[in-house]
């Protein structure tokens, strides 16, 4: 882990972490915990990431943070506020799937048409330990499926159907632009 006066680094494709599971989190009243989600929650949004887990910065805990929001690597992504979520868990997951284009911190360059569920229902504990329930649909529901394969050591290659489903990165927006 970094120290506080470094930026945190991101892990990328191939570095171990980001290949195991995470770890739960039971002590709840380490004052290091808060300190660690403002800081990757910081490290997400320079990155101009809405979501990031803590095994992409070479943190081993079950921790990650979802942040829709517009931006430029996500221009079309709703607005919502940060949710940290902690040792989450699925509960249940829709039948039905959808693909979608996916780009992730630890994948630079690339995008790849991820299948993910349209639906899914999960718990998590927030930063005091209390425990949550939530259903989430579409876009939300990708973007925690993503960051929940961190904190089991997978990444979206892992879940694409064909290499034919992966592009760079910079012929993605040149067709995005295209498409407007």
């Amino acid at each position: 882990m970094s120290t506080d006066n470094q930026a945190m680094n991101i892990a990328l494709l191939g570095e171990d972490v980001l290949r195991q599971t995470a770890q739960a989190v039971e002590d709840f009243s380490d004052a290091g915990l808060a300190a660690f989600i403002a800081k990757l929650k910081q490290a997400m949004l320079a990155a101009g990431g809405i979501g990031i887990a803590a095994p992409q910065v070479f943190d081993p805990r079950a921790v990650m943070i979802i942040a829709s929001k517009a931006n430029e690597r996500y221009p079309d992504a709703p607005d919502m506020l940060p949710v940290v979520m902690i040792n989450p868990t699925i509960i249940s997951c829709s039948p039905e799937m959808e693909k979608g284009w996916e780009g992730c911190l630890s994948v630079p360059k690339l995008r790849g048409l991820v299948p993910r569920h349209r639906q899914v229902t999960f718990s998590y504990q927030d930063e005091q330990g209390t425990e949550h329930c939530l259903t989430w649909q579409g876009f939300l529901a990708r973007i925690f499926q993503h960051e929940y394969d961190h904190l089991t050591g997978k990444v979206w290659l892992d879940r694409v159907e064909s290499m034919a489903d992966v592009i760079a990165e910079e012929v993605y927006f040149s067709r995005l632009q295209a498409n407007r």
